[in-house]
């Protein structure tokens, strides 16, 4: 399949996706993450 015979690169190919895979959902659950945090801490700092 695709010219390749060594099942060692089949499953570096599966740890490359599964890393892209994971850091997709990782950034996306993520995503304003801070901000969030920030909002709710302390909202009287933010009225000054």
């Amino acid at each position: 399949m695709f010219g390749i015979e060594d099942p060692g690169i089949y499953l570096a190919y599966l740890i490359a996706i599964g890393c892209i895979v994971f850091s997709v959902w990782f950034g996306i659950s993520h995503w304003n993450k801070e901000d969030k945090e920030n909002d709710s801490d302390n909202p009287k700092e933010t009225e000054k």
